[in-house]
């Protein structure tokens, strides 16, 4: 063990003088100093270097920016050439289709009326409503060739004719739509009149289903007053009606008519397009923005609302990125007086339906006459939709789309059987027709809702009508439906007057309750499927692409329709149309992907500058065969002005690979590749290196394009049916 004065030495051994710690101290004074120098002449030496990468990235820009003005007028024009030269080609594409349709409609020899010939359609409607043919099964075919007529006479509206050519087609679509209701209502009363030789044997009524591929007739007739009925089921169209015990025990019949088409909504857009003649409503507005009506053939200008606030934005900007083939705003052409028509049967439903054909005329030329105010064809004022608050149950067909057709839900009284009486067959003759049932009666009947009253019991004395309806497998539900009667006074849909509203999702199967006999219809929201959660555009060959748009609850692609949803899309999956075909059977079947210029109103939507973005609608169709074009997430971080999308060359029918993307910045003066990536961090407008500015986005893409790719040139009618699928959806806005 050390002694205590050993340690002593120790301890004074290890304590430092005053020099030498002043000597430490300098030591580390100098070293910190050459620290701090060395980091000062490291950071002049950055600075230095970011000043000069700075320098030279300043003039690379400068340099960039000199390059694409100079080639700037040649790039638009070639663009401006491009573009006039597919259109031409359209135009007359259109022009000999429309000759050759003519044509072929005068050849076809089949004894059915052209539409277009006032003479031939009259003869038609007259000798039609002379027919007494009243069987059921004859008068289905009739109907068949009349909703054909119908359909070429909305194709020649949609055409937009000369005002006079419109206001007779119109015309004579009414009337036609009114014969054909009044034809079943004849057939219906001719059925109901042989009711007793034709009662089942077990419940002692009538009861029958006629149908074909478009009206389906269900009729039940009370013969046998039971009591204690409560309903029936036609189960082989998945309709059926429960019956309170006031009309169990009447002489009554009831009819639920379904028919696929709808002739009652537009007569609402009728209405609402004529503010004179109405109290609440839409006034006369114009075309939609892209709205696509027509099929590719058939070339239109629908510029429209977002067009008109485009038109404000400032200088050269807006004259380079619109569209060289320069559209107008369609404007309406007629606007046609709303009928107010009651469905009446027998002889004097066809006396009725006679008269109102040679009174239409009279009443729409006054209705003209009153709307043209000598403006000449100074297009209407447009007016931002007023969503209806009649009783706040008035449907807004803007929001809403009816789906399956109408359902025609009535009760008449039902007609004299015929008796036996020694050995003859004996039967009261009416000429009153087909006589609708009052119900509720006239005493108790009070309007709306309180149309039921309670006795003292506490018993609904005029109890409500059950019905059940299957929904028909053209039509895919996306959310539970709505249920809107038809107001034949306000001629509107309305969702009054109904209650205990049940959908079985699996069975596809919707009952509710109505405290009379209405004709409705199953509503769904128009934009169940807005916003898009994204969208891909990606050639398949030559001339070939696919569309797919990943809606909120569908997915599914165009000009030929695949979905991963088939129940309600069978009857359309796996078929070539037109894009406006294509659009309106995809919105019949309940899958609307389509937008319009109150879209907008009722989903939450990525504002762009509409002529930049039809700008690079033009120039994605020109590049579709060879280019895929999908959704980037900084669409939404760059701006009113500008657009931001994934783009890559791309020649192989099979799906892209994720690293093959780039992301592209285009605004109104430039198109550029930048550095950022889908997946990066955040969203940096910095220039891809390696990559110039161009006045296009098609010179953007040409710039570093293969051979193999700049072989593909696609044909007009291609690049026409693109583009319009892309203006009708508007996946840069809407997603």
């Amino acid at each position: 063990m050390p002694s205590k004065d050993a340690k002593s030495a120790q301890k004074k051994g290890s304590k430092l003088s005053k020099a030498e710690k002043e000597q430490l101290q300098k030591e580390e004074d100098q070293r910190r100093q050459k620290e701090e120098e060395e980091a000062r002449l490291l950071a002049e030496k950055d600075e230095q270097e970011r000043l000069e990468r700075e320098r030279k990235e300043h003039e690379e820009h400068q340099r960039l920016e000199l390059k694409d003005k100079d080639r700037r007028e040649d790039e638009l024009n070639e663009l401006r050439h491009l573009l006039e030269e597919n259109q031409t080609a359209v135009t007359k594409w259109e022009t000999d289709s429309r000759a050759k349709a003519k044509w072929d409609r005068y050849m076809r020899c089949d004894g059915s009326p052209d539409p277009s010939v006032q003479q031939e359609i009259n003869t038609f409607i007259n000798l039609w409503c002379e027919d007494p043919e009243v069987q059921i099964k004859p008068v289905l075919k009739e109907c068949a060739l009349a909703l054909q007529l119908l359909d070429e006479l909305e194709g020649m509206l949609r055409d937009q004719p000369e005002a006079a050519d419109a206001v007779r087609y119109q015309e004579t679509l009414l009337s036609i739509q009114t014969l054909i209701q009044s034809k079943l209502d004849h057939s219906t009363e001719e059925i109901l009149k042989w009711a007793n030789a034709h009662s089942d044997i077990e419940t002692g009524n009538m009861q029958t289903v006629v149908q074909d591929d478009i009206i389906t007739l269900c009729l039940w007739a009370n013969l046998n007053k039971n009591p204690r009925f409560k309903g029936f089921q036609f189960e082989e169209v998945g309709l059926g009606f429960e019956l309170p015990k006031q009309l169990a025990v009447s002489d009554v019949a009831v009819r639920i008519l379904h028919t696929h088409y709808d002739h009652l909504s537009h007569r609402a857009n009728l209405k609402s397009q004529n503010p004179s003649r109405m109290s609440l409503g839409l006034g006369a507005r114009e075309e939609p923005l892209l709205e696509g009506e027509t099929p590719v053939g058939e070339c239109e200008d629908t510029e429209g609302d977002g067009d008109r606030r485009g038109s404000t934005q400032q200088g050269g900007a807006e004259e380079e990125v619109q569209s060289v083939r320069g559209s107008e705003g369609r404007k309406s052409a007629v606007s046609v007086i709303s009928m107010k028509e009651e469905r009446r049967s027998g002889q004097k439903q066809l006396e009725d339906a006679k008269q109102k054909l040679e009174e239409n005329g009279s009443q729409i030329d006054t209705m003209l006459e009153g709307d043209d105010s000598g403006e000449g064809d100074s297009a209407p004022t447009p007016m931002d939709p007023v969503i209806d608050s009649y009783e706040g149950q008035v449907v807004d067909l803007q929001q809403y789309t009816p789906l399956g057709g109408v359902f025609y839900c009535d009760v008449f009284r039902l007609p004299p059987q015929s008796q036996q009486l020694n050995g003859w067959e004996m039967r009261e003759l009416l000429d009153t027709g087909l006589q609708p049932f009052p119900y509720p009666t006239e005493q108790t009947q009070i309007q709306g809702s309180a149309s039921m009253k309670l006795e003292d019991s506490g018993v609904l004395t005029c109890p409500p009508v059950g019905v059940t309806v299957t929904l028909p497998d053209s039509v895919l539900i996306l959310e539970d439906p709505q249920v809107a009667r038809w107001d034949p006074e306000g001629q509107h849909w309305k969702t009054d007057c109904i209650s205990e509203t049940s959908y079985d999702q699996a069975e596809r199967k919707i009952s509710f309750k109505m405290d009379s006999f209405y004709a409705f219809t199953l509503l769904q929201d128009s934009y169940a499927n807005m916003p898009f959660q994204s969208w891909e555009l990606r050639p398949l060959g030559q001339d070939s692409a696919l569309l797919t748009i990943t809606a909120a609850l569908t997915e599914g692609s165009k000009c030929m329709l695949q979905s991963d949803q088939e129940r309600g899309l069978n009857h359309i999956l796996g078929q070539w149309m037109s894009p406006s075909v294509l659009q309106k059977a995809m919105v019949s079947a309940g899958v609307n992907i389509f937008v319009n210029q109150y879209s907008d109103k009722y989903v939450s939507v990525n504002a762009k500058d509409p002529l930049i973005e039809n700008a690079v609608y033009e120039q994605m169709a020109l590049l579709s065969s060879a280019f895929a074009f999908s959704w980037s997430q900084w669409n939404t971080q760059c701006g009113h002005e500008y657009l931001v999308l994934q783009v890559c060359e791309h020649l192989d029918p099979v799906p892209v690979r994720e690293d093959s993307w780039c992301v592209y910045l285009l605004g109104a003066q430039r198109s550029q590749k930048l550095r950022i990536k889908e997946h990066s961090e955040a969203f940096s407008p910095e220039l891809d290196p390696g990559s110039e500015f161009h006045s296009t986005f098609l010179h953007m893409l040409r710039d570093g394009m293969s051979p193999a790719g700049q072989e593909r040139r696609s044909h007009h009618l291609f690049i026409e049916a693109v583009h319009r699928l892309l203006r009708v959806t508007r996946p840069l806005t809407y997603s």
